[in-house]
């Protein structure tokens, strides 16, 4: 049973967008996680990363992160299908500033 409250991950997402720089984001994310939760967060990353650049198959995004084939469905679905579109949003957000 968690114990998290909507309103404890929104004062997190509030701790994000208040820091301003990549040394500030990577200094809070290591006081954050463990070393094994910021690897999960930063392969999942990577495999959204490669799904979007497209060419690969899942088992080649697998081999190439290290995620199961499993996390790589997983992100896929999340990519392609949840409404939320985070992966989308941010991987949008990262090309447009590569075209700035």
């Amino acid at each position: 049973m968690s114990l998290t409250k909507p309103e404890d991950v929104a004062a997190l997402a509030e701790a994000l967008l208040g820091l301003q720089s990549r040394e500030e984001v990577l200094a809070f994310l290591d006081d954050l996680c463990t070393p094994g939760e910021l690897r999960a967060f930063a392969e999942r990353f990577k495999v959204a990363r490669l799904l979007d650049q497209g060419g690969l198959s899942y088992r080649e995004i697998s081999e190439l992160t290290g995620a199961s084939t499993t996390t790589v469905t997983r992100v896929a679905r999340f990519l392609r299908d949840m409404p939320h579109q985070g992966y989308r949003r941010v991987l949008d957000k990262m090309k447009d500033k590569t075209h700035d």
